[in-house]
């Protein structure tokens, strides 16, 4: 077994892609992690805003929530009818390029994109609050902490759909049961004390109110709690993950999901506000989560709060997980349109989008470096993408039902459209409340990449265009064969064979030796003995021996210059450059010689024309070299590698 194996699996056979995928159990972890997992920082986002209303701020915690919640609602059917109108997934998409055109679509993708970055960054840094709030004297190693549990995720990810599910299934129903049986407890607690209970662990005291509640302020608070909506896309962009019925597992999944992020949050919210628990400022000192309050104050800092905040901790983290499983799928719908790099649209040993998990990793971890891991900095840029997605989606799905017109579109068709222009203006709300704080760095980010989008597809389609021909194929000219180039440093078995397969390819070989002083006598001495004796004794022409010049010791330029006019000398005949390489038995051995013939390549494939073309002669050391290999060993040159 090798390190990749030990590290991301053994690779999968293409025929083992339908156990790979999953059903509700596992859909839950996979998909509905970031949804779940928004309980832990939707509110406090929320109530984060109202630190300055003091005690009296607490109290628009639940109206706050209740809008919130409805909203979740509306996507929640809106997005049932998506995954049944679209059981291929690519949600939004997929949407608003079959129903509203190709631009909107390609804002669909940004913002998606965007906001799947950001779901990973805030996850990550979220957990990492809740393992500070618990632990304070890691506050000083967050960023480490966070860059740390990225590469747990990433890993977990490249190595399959399958395992990921089973990975994250036991933190996750830990973490919705623990919940559950905090706001149970804390519901107990309200019933017996008259709606009056006192907290086992009193939260801190509220600061002192230092403004007074405005309209404006309340429209910033719901802009910041609408981060507990994101990820409700999820399990739309990802229905092929599921077994068959592939639709009615997804409807299934989802259907769960909501239900719980909207028991989580109601509950979390009415708690909050009877134990008149305030958010701490984030990043400072004595910092501690609303979670932790909250579990603190219901059952007291024993054995079960820190079995809580453990669950906290690893699900917020792990959260990340939903933008793993849809950013890579989504950039697969993408690029089959030919608007990403087609690498995005290839699966890797262990049957997932390796190049969308790499490409988000490094993302999310620029990111987190750069606002510190902490949430309440990334928080601004948050939920504007995925609102601008929702929109979008919606609209399609108007469009869809009217074209489609079976039976009910019209109500079909008025649910989605509600729900377009619901999210529609939350995501007015949410610009416009979270624009100076760093919103604008989104809505600069997305037109971005969707001039890189536009970008990709000219390119493809100059490339299709300049390769396309319907002229038949040209038999080869046997008479006017290729000039064959043979770079050569020293006599050895590499150059032996790389003469020898020069002559199956063409009679006319030119042999080309840089030297960089005067000392190619014993190489023209090897040359008459070794190359040109054997060919006349066959009756046959030598090849042409060509020494270059190189006072400043470049090897490649002059090569590259010699090749380049050899060609123009030659304009009807083609260049094979036959490039002698050796190949070492152990990967490490790769560091020990030099790598010429690789740059020699790379260079004449950017400098070259049509008409030069390279091909490799390589030589394969084995520990048992045959008797014919030990006759004609010489002693090794200080330099050896690509012989050149």
């Amino acid at each position: 077994m090798n390190i990749l194996d030990l590290i991301v699996g053994k690779p999968l056979p293409t025929s083992d892609e339908r156990a790979e995928q999953i059903g509700p159990a596992k859909g839950i972890p996979i998909f509905g992690l970031d949804g779940l997992s928004s309980a832990a920082y939707g509110p406090e986002a929320a109530l984060s805003l109202l630190i300055p209303l003091g005690l009296v701020g607490v109290r628009y915690i639940i109206p706050v929530s209740a809008a919130i919640i409805a909203l979740l609602v509306i996507v929640y059917f809106s997005y049932r009818q998506t995954i049944a109108a679209y059981p291929s997934g690519g949600g939004s998409y997929t949407v608003a390029r079959f129903n509203l055109g190709a631009y909107p679509s390609l804002l669909a993708a940004a913002a998606l994109l965007t906001d799947y970055i950001l779901t990973a960054a805030v996850g990550i840094s979220a957990g990492v609050g809740a393992l500070v709030s618990a632990v304070p004297s890691l506050l000083p190693h967050t960023v480490s902490i966070c860059v740390g549990i990225l590469a747990v995720v990433t890993i977990i990810n490249l190595r399959g759909v399958r395992e990921a599910g089973v990975t994250f299934m036991l933190p996750t129903y830990l973490f919705v049961a623990t919940l559950l049986i905090t706001i149970a407890g804390g519901l107990l607690r309200v019933a017996v004390s008259g709606r009056h209970p006192t907290p086992v662990t009193p939260p801190p005291a509220p600061p002192a109110a230092i403004e007074a509640v405005s309209l404006w302020l309340l429209l910033k608070v719901f802009a910041s709690g609408c981060t507990a909506l994101t990820g409700v896309e999820a399990v739309s962009n990802g229905v092929k993950a599921f077994r068959e019925p592939g639709v009615k597992n997804a409807q299934r999944t989802l259907t769960i999901i909501i239900f719980l992020l909207a028991v989580l949050l109601a509950g979390i919210s009415y708690l909050v506000k009877v134990y008149g628990i305030a958010a701490t400022d984030p990043g400072q000192p004595g910092y501690q989560s609303l979670l932790s309050m909250l579990v603190a104050a219901v059952f007291g800092k024993g054995v079960f709060y820190y079995v809580t905040m453990f669950a906290i901790l690893v699900v917020l983290a792990l959260s990340a997980n939903t933008a793993f499983a849809d950013f890579p799928r989504l950039c697969r719908a993408i690029a089959q349109n030919n608007y990403m790099p087609h690498v995005f649209a290839y699966r890797g040993r262990r049957l997932v989008y390796t190049y969308g998990i790499a490409v988000l990793a490094v993302l999310t971890g620029a990111l987190l470096i750069l606002f510190g891991g902490v949430t309440d900095r990334l928080i601004p840029l948050y939920a504007v993408g995925a609102f601008l997605a929702f929109t979008l989606s919606q609209f399609g799905m108007v469009r869809h039902w009217m074209k489609a017109r079976g039976p009910h579109w019209l109500k079909s068709a008025a649910v989605n459209g509600l729900g377009g222009l619901v999210t529609g203006i939350t995501v007015l709300v949410v610009l416009v409340a979270k624009f100076a704080e760093g919103a604008w760095i989104t809505l600069l980010f997305i037109p971005l990449l969707i001039l890189f989008f536009r970008a990709v597809r000219r390119h493809y389609h100059a490339v299709s265009v300049a390769t396309k021909t319907i002229e038949p194929v040209t038999p080869a000219n046997h008479e006017l064969r290729p000039l064959a180039v043979v770079p050569v440093e020293r006599w050895s078995c590499i150059t032996k064979q790389a003469i020898e397969f020069a002559t199956r390819i063409s009679p006319d070989i030119i042999a080309v030796h840089v030297e960089p002083g005067e000392h190619a006598e014993l190489l023209r001495e090897d040359w008459e003995r070794y190359v040109e004796r054997p060919f006349r004794d066959a009756n046959l022409a030598p090849p042409e021996f060509v020494v270059l010049p190189s006072p400043y010791r470049f090897v490649i330029v002059p090569l590259v210059k010699y090749v380049c006019t050899l060609a123009e000398k030659h304009p009807d005949r083609r260049i094979v450059v036959v490039i002698p390489e050796l190949v070492e038995d152990r990967w490490y051995e790769y560091f020990l010689h030099n790598q010429r013939g690789r740059l020699l390549e790379w260079t004449l494939l950017v400098r070259g024309n049509e008409r030069i073309f390279t091909v490799s002669s390589p030589y394969h050391v084995t520990e048992k070299r045959s008797l014919e290999d030990a006759a004609c060993e010489t002693e090794p040159a200080p330099e050896q590698g690509s012989h050149l």
